[in-house]
């Protein structure tokens, strides 16, 4: 079988910026917690940030 190469470098760049997003979050969400659960909380919260971003934006557009 003959290999093909890729030439989209592009999608491969989103997840390390994903990933120091969700890095970002729970460090944040973990340092604002006051008790162990909600330190849990951040953490799943952290996999969501996107989410809550664009909820936000679209909260402040007025849309």
């Amino acid at each position: 079988m003959k290999k093909e190469k890729c030439g989209n470098f592009a999608s491969s760049c989103g997840g390390g910026f994903y990933c120091l997003g969700v890095l970002g979050a729970a460090i944040y969400y973990i340092s604002t917690a006051t008790g162990f659960w909600n330190g849990v909380l951040g953490i799943l919260k952290a996999f969501v940030w996107p989410a809550f971003l664009v909820f936000e934006l679209l909260k402040f557009l007025g849309v």
